[in-house]
């Protein structure tokens, strides 16, 4: 690739990445303001998850005093901000634990089971899709169009379940619960990480399969996949140069709204898993009334859906002409 190349390349990938940017920051600024709201919408106070039924008026006042909760509203949410933007997110109105680090632990082990859900979701799914698109309408595409259809309503806490069942309780080869640090052996980890994540992916795997089936089954259709078999051009290089290009978009759109909810499902496996992550200390949090607790949760998963989304586009860019060319 010629240096003209590459820096007209570099040059969209930048255009992509600040106009994306320019669309997710007034999102952040209003999503974060309306995060923080939750306090005030709630009614909840420090004083009545600390002191619970013995909270008194006059404690109420003297705690709330001490979190400074009694200062006008839009001054509480500037200092809260600009602490988010240095990356401190408070600490717990339940035990005045830092914020941050809880969450960070047990982001760890969501984004352990997420990322591998989400890998599987694009093997398997594009796998699949490829296959029904090259085969379409012979037996075996009818056969894994209905199979998609099929794991694409089965709830993840149904489907985790059943792993269990089978692979942990009736097999004995994996895990039935727990979480072991990737510190501790890479076997290790992904033999408690695997299960949930297979719960967690069926969704991510029917989607991007009849998304990424109707999207080559489209651009094989196009005047340009003509034109290229009438010049004689391979078989191959017409579907990895021509069909694929211009027909994987859709399923790359559709892991961008796929991964928020990875984030939100974790709460549900996490409890079957028994794993101590970002799911489930989101729903002890909200459950204890923990407020700053759950605001942080918020915000981390505004990033991350951000972040991804971001990269996502960018994604887009690189591998659909369409996308470069900003259709």
């Amino acid at each position: 690739m010629s240096a003209a190349r590459i820096r007209r390349a570099a040059g969209r990938t930048a255009a992509v990445a600040a106009r994306s940017i320019g669309i997710f920051v007034p999102v952040f600024l209003v999503a974060t303001f309306v995060t923080f709201a939750l306090r005030s919408l709630s009614g909840l106070s420090p004083a009545q998850v600390q002191l619970g039924e013995s909270a008194t008026p006059e404690s109420i006042a003297r705690i709330e005093h001490e979190w400074g909760l009694d200062r006008p509203f839009l001054t509480q949410y500037g200092d809260w901000f600009g602490k988010v933007l240095a990356g401190d997110l408070g600490t717990s109105w339940y035990n005045g634990a830092d914020i941050s680090r809880l969450l960070a632990e047990g982001a760890v082990i969501s984004l352990s089971v997420a990322g591998l859900a989400l890998l599987i979701g694009v093997v398997l799914g594009f796998g699949f899709g490829t296959l029904a698109a090259l085969r379409r309408t012979t037996w075996i595409d009818r056969t894994i169009t209905g199979v998609m259809t099929f794991i694409s309503v089965m709830p993840s806490f149904v489907v985790g379940i059943v792993l269990v069942a089978v692979f942990a309780v009736s097999l004995g080869w994996l895990p039935s619960a727990g979480y072991v640090p990737a510190e501790r052996g890479t076997g290790l980890w992904l033999a408690h990480i695997i299960l949930p994540a297979i719960a967690l992916s069926f969704d991510t795997v029917s989607d991007v399969a009849r998304q990424l089936r109707a999207g080559l089954v489209a651009a094989a259709s196009e005047n340009y996949v003509t034109g290229a078999v009438v010049r004689g051009l391979s078989p191959r290089r017409i579907f990895f140069r021509h069909i694929l290009r211009n027909g994987i978009g859709p399923a790359v759109t559709v892991l961008g709204l796929k991964f928020p909810n990875l984030l939100g499902g974790a709460v549900v496996t996490e409890s079957i898993f028994g794993m101590p992550g970002f799911g489930q200390f989101a729903a002890s949090s909200a459950q204890r009334g923990d407020v700053p607790a759950v605001q942080g949760v918020l915000v981390v998963s505004i990033v991350l859906v951000v972040v991804f989304n971001v990269l996502v586009n960018i994604i887009l860019t690189r591998v659909t002409p369409a996308s470069a060319r900003g259709v």
